[in-house]
């Protein structure tokens, strides 16, 4: 967690731990950071002896939000609103992403915007901030600032702004990661949170064009990271290419003649080449560490190719990989990665029925049987789905989306 998260050390979480049965800010702390990676991540438990509960009957998200509302109880018990720390950010934050993992998007979203306002309040959107601590808090509030400034969501407003220097990889090597996911981030402002939420109408078909080009650009061939990281930041890249691309339709700008092939039809189809193509270096682990965050920006792109695939005149049978097969990969993944099966992959499946009913049997075995086991065993008549990206996830259509922070 640490690469894509990184302002908690070790060392810290052992004086915080040391320091629970005095300190509620360290209790707090230690209780949000346990509920989170129950939640999101998805670590297994074999038993629940601390509950006294049977094998199997305490399940990870349900543990998680016991401790999740351990820690908001014990929270009110003290005015760290009044006197806040860089710990109360962080529970802050922790307690976003634990609601974000349980689809408490409202919740999430107060907890996000109190995270953002207490770093506000110390300071951390003013670079003279930085001059006066110690070098490793200093790099730690930068980190958390650039953590809070990225963690978009779907009809919510920016509330932090790039207006600090990023943390530099001289503070720690590992930051190479992190600092490729704020700049993958960065240029998505005011002006395209405003398009995205449809509060502005100021939309330039050179401005989507060029945010494409930077999205293209903003991460070398090579990334030296850990896997993780790379997982991360491949798939939020093309995650964002898909919105990009979303908002040039919504907008009338696409044309099947356009030279540039960002601004046609049949962009998502390229995504979709490039996201199965970055996902199949990766072990299924380094993806289920970002949690649910990762699997919803894999389900929008699934989805916007479903909808590309429904519209689009498809070329005809050729020895290359075409969007059938893009598809089915899309499909394995989100069935086969933690929580994916559970929830997104009976949407997705929804989606197919209502929109491509023909494609059914091209899908792979795995996949029908799943599709059998959720109810989607025949196609059903035309009607509005709910499995389109617009209405299951936070960022999307477009949760971001997942982030997803941004994950």
């Amino acid at each position: 967690m640490y690469p894509t998260m990184p302002v908690l050390y070790r060392e810290q979480l052992r004086q915080a731990v040391a320091e629970m049965g005095h300190s509620v800010e360290a209790y707090c702390l230690v209780t949000s950071l346990c509920a989170f990676m129950l939640i999101q991540p998805g670590i297994m438990l074999k038993t629940s002896p601390i509950l006294n509960a049977a094998p199997g009957s305490v399940t990870n998200p349900k543990l998680g939000s016991i401790l999740m509302d351990e820690a908001v109880r014990v929270r009110k018990g003290y005015d760290y609103v009044e006197t806040p720390s860089v710990t109360t950010c962080i529970t802050s934050f922790l307690l976003f992403g634990c609601c974000f993992g349980l689809h408490k998007h409202n919740n999430g979203w107060l907890h996000l915007r109190e995270a953002t306002a207490l770093a506000q309040i110390l300071g951390m959107q003013d670079e003279s901030t930085y001059a006066f601590d110690d070098i490793i808090e200093t790099s730690r509030k930068r980190r958390l600032f650039w953590l809070l400034a990225y963690a978009l969501q779907k009809h919510r407003p920016l509330t932090l702004h790039a207006t600090i220097g990023l943390p530099t990889l001289d503070q720690d090597s590992s930051l190479a990661g992190f600092i490729h996911l704020v700049n993958l981030y960065r240029p998505f402002d005011d002006t395209f949170i405003g398009l995205w939420n449809k509060s502005r109408t100021d939309c330039s078909p050179f401005t989507l064009t060029r945010l494409q080009q930077q999205l293209t650009e903003a991460l070398p061939m090579f990334l030296n990271t850990t896997e993780s990281q790379a997982a991360d930041l491949r798939t939020s890249q093309q995650w964002l290419r898909t919105m990009v691309w979303q908002l040039s339709i919504a907008n009338g700008f696409l044309s099947s003649t356009s030279p540039d092939t960002s601004m046609t039809f049949r962009f998502p189809i390229e995504i979709a080449k490039d996201l199965v193509a970055v996902t199949t270096q990766f072990s299924k682990q380094s993806m289920e560490v970002h949690g649910i965050g990762l699997i919803e920006k894999v389900f929008d792109v699934a989805c916007t190719l479903i909808d590309v695939m429904s519209c689009v005149p498809l070329s005809s049978q050729t020895f290359e990989p075409g969007p059938q097969e893009y598809l089915n990969q899309l499909l394995t993944l989100i069935s086969t990665l933690r929580g994916g099966e559970s929830r997104y992959l009976p949407l997705i499946m929804a989606k197919i029925r209502d929109t491509l009913p023909a494609i059914l049997s091209a899908l792979p075995p795995n996949l029908a049987n799943k599709m059998a086991n959720n109810g989607v065993e025949k196609p059903h008549s035309q009607h509005e789905s709910n499995s389109s990206s617009a209405g299951s996830s936070p960022y999307s259509t477009p949760p971001f989306v997942h982030f997803y922070p941004l994950a």
